[in-house]
């Protein structure tokens, strides 16, 4: 039989690439896919196409006190080498390791072969521990990256609605060896496995181990501009065995010495009358610059500042991008203040004092932002809308004594998440408070308008008119962070109290503020337990309350864990905390988190949630992801406060399900539907 020239030209061009293939020394960037619904090849591990089927490697791992902060503790967890461990990162084998401090670890790497193909892998095992544990909190919280859920769920014959405490799982963590060409290239003997972290980049991680910046990226088959995520193994290759991280220092600060370079004497008195010129000359702008900051100051100042909009600071939570709206705003839907059971109020003499960063506003400036409090402008309640110079503000009206708890709270907190005060004004016994506006309104006229909100309108031009999963996951992530600024970032902390979706605002890019801290107490007397005081006084809304406060009136940080799992549970279902009244005679199962519970009892887990999840979602969203989502929520409401998660831990998972979140595609779901039907 004759062959072309042609075909045969093809043969030998795809023959060679195989063959390039094979001993190329790069590996697929797993690309975050780890994180999402995606069920891809890259997110079971590297391949195996080093010269090799087993090797040494090494893989990174952050101290977590107080379960995973020694050196023995660290080497059960990953299965490697106590005294190994220790040496090479130059630490006590004994001595607890600070928190977050980058450990690496040593670990036996091999070809793992499977139906479909082969992948590095280093198996430690663990034993489920905690109720509410799954393949993706155990991946991506406890092993911090180094494996993944759907690997996990692949070499476990486990169901992910049937683990339970005991069950002991097969963890695969994510290795690789080099390859003849990589060896060739860059003398590369060993890969290491670096799990990202926020503000990581390629740069970064080839001068933390003394490698080639090019080797990184050829590494991982990455670009120079390629982005990568946080939570995901980058291949670092090292010429030689382990020794030390080149942790970046800050620059010492400089000695008078240094920052005034020595002259050459070239000539005696010419040298310093040129210092004294200079001298002269900064004493003179100096002057200058004074003089002109207190004209400004005492005659050219004006006298109030214009409230902003939008917050733009930051708390010590994560960078949130604003940006300007693509919408028309919606009507704006606030919770007027609830009358508090506390006597501590400041009388309208001492409200300067406590509030005196605030702009000044004259009654005519509020009556004239608000129409003189027309109609139109109102809000709900003792909200109005108003304008100032072009920019939006929600005006609250306090009557009387204004709480001194909620304006010392809003006088000190500073968070992109919380509805920032930015001004007030006093007139014939009421004080009127300026907040910044949000556009799209309170999270229930979005959840759940359809049933408490029919006259609203909303525009037309609005793109999505029923909130997306994206959407809700970054909602939900945004309260959690403004949750752990209050209860971890401030001194003293703050309970907020009274979360529910109508305190949750929305600005223009429907990122949440929580609002509304007529209730809010402070944790300064707080006791070891974390128990604030017993009170008999119990306030809050039905449906958010923590059983613990409404029996016993315990005021802890747990009582605001309980209601934001149930905006969770909102957030998921699009079902309000309480049935709405006239539908069913008054039962248990009116509240929310009840009938909830009730998804996790017995079998057939999966079904139900999907009968829980909103209907208005469709089948747009990550089952998977959605089942860590409500697993998360289940223990937020448990009725244990102490079974109840710390906001810290809250916050990071849900900082990791929404970069996976927005990293799904909703053409996953269909092919992933059958991924983990496996049942025990």
């Amino acid at each position: 039989m004759k062959i072309s020239p042609l075909v045969l030209l093809s043969i030998i061009i795809t023959v060679l690439e195989f063959q390039i293939r094979q001993s190329n020394s790069q590996q697929t960037y797993v690309n975050n896919n780890q994180l999402s619904g995606s069920n891809s090849n890259t997110t079971h591990g590297f391949q195996c196409n080093g010269n090799r089927s087993s090797c040494s490697a090494y893989v990174t791992y952050r101290s977590q006190p107080p379960s995973y902060s020694t050196p023995p503790n660290i080497a059960f967890l990953l299965n490697s080498n106590t005294s190994t461990i220790s040496r090479l990162n130059n630490i006590s084998e004994l001595d607890p390791i600070p928190a977050d401090r980058l450990v690496v670890i040593p670990v036996a790497c091999s070809c793992r072969n499977s139906s479909n193909s082969s992948y590095y892998q280093h198996n430690a095992r663990y034993r489920l521990q905690n109720l509410g544990e799954t393949y993706f909190s155990i991946a991506n919280n406890t092993y911090q990256g180094l494996t993944t859920w759907q690997a996990m769920a692949a070499q476990n014959n486990i169901n992910i609605t049937n683990l339970i405490i005991g069950d002991e799982l097969l963890v695969p963590l994510m290795c690789a060896c080099p390859t003849n060409q990589q060896q060739r290239q860059y003398r590369s003997q060993y890969l290491l496995s670096y799990i990202t972290t926020w503000g990581d980049d390629v740069s970064q991680i080839a001068d933390m181990f003394g490698v080639d910046y090019q080797s990184v990226l050829d590494a991982n088959e990455l670009r120079e501009n390629d982005t990568i995520f946080p939570f995901t193994p980058i291949l670092v290759p090292l010429t030689s065995p382990f020794t030390h991280i080149n942790l970046p220092s800050p620059p010492p600060a400089p000695s008078p010495q240094a920052e005034t370079p020595a002259m050459p004497d070239t000539g005696g008195g010419s040298s310093n009358k040129g210092v004294f010129i200079g001298i002269g000359i900064g004493v003179g702008v100096l002057v200058l610059v004074i003089g002109s900051f207190l004209v400004w100051f005492f005659v050219l100042r004006p006298s109030r500042k214009k409230p902003v909009s939008t917050s733009k600071s930051e708390g010590k939570g994560r960078k949130v991008s604003e940006s300007s709206s693509l919408f028309t705003p919606l009507p704006v839907s606030y919770t007027s203040s609830q009358t508090s059971t506390k006597s501590s109020s400041i009388g309208l003499d001492g409200l300067k004092l406590a509030i005196g960063s605030l702009t000044a506003y004259k009654f005519k400036e509020i009556e004239k932002a608000t129409g003189s409090f027309g109609e139109g402008n109102k809000i709900k309640g003792s909200m109005y809308r108003g304008e100032f110079n072009g920019d939006e503000a929600a005006i609250k009206i306090l009557k009387g004594n204004v709480p001194n708890d909620e304006i010392n709270i809003l006088k000190h907190i500073n968070h992109s998440n919380i509805t920032r005060l930015s001004g007030y004004c006093t007139h014939e016994g009421n004080t009127y408070l300026v907040f910044e506006y949000a556009e799209k309104g309170s999270l229930d006229d979005w959840l759940f308008r359809q049933q408490k909100h029919q006259s609203v309108h909303f525009d037309d031009t609005l793109s999505q008119p029923v909130l997306g999963w994206k959407q809700r996951v970054q909602i939900a992530c945004n309260i959690a962070d403004a949750l752990n600024y209050l209860h971890s970032y401030i001194q003293p902390p703050y309970i907020h109290k009274n979360l529910k979706t109508s305190n949750i605002l929305l600005d223009s890019n429907f990122r949440a503020k929580i609002t509304n801290f007529g209730l809010a107490r402070t944790l300064k007397d707080q006791s070891e337990s974390g128990v604030l005081h017993l009170t008999k006084h119990v306030v809050g809304t039905h449906g958010y309350l923590a059983p613990e406060y409404i029996e016993n009136g315990a005021v802890t940080t747990k009582l605001d864990i309980f209601a934001f799992g149930v905006v969770m549970l909102e957030l998921l279902s699009g079902k309000p905390a309480v049935k709405p009244p006239g539908t069913n005679k008054a039962g248990p199962d009116d509240l929310l988190f009840i009938v909830f519970r009730k998804v996790f009892e017995g079998e057939n887990v999966r079904e139900k949630l999907m009968e829980f999840m909103d209907s208005n979602l469709g089948r747009e969203y990550p089952l998977d992801v959605a089942y860590t989502v409500a697993q998360l929520g289940y223990r937020c409401v448990h009725p244990d406060m102490n079974s109840r998660p710390p906001i810290s831990e809250i916050a990071m998972t849900l900082s990791k399900i929404l970069s996976s979140s927005l990293e799904w595609d909703p053409s996953d779901e269909l092919a992933n539907s059958s991924s983990m039907s496996h049942t025990r």
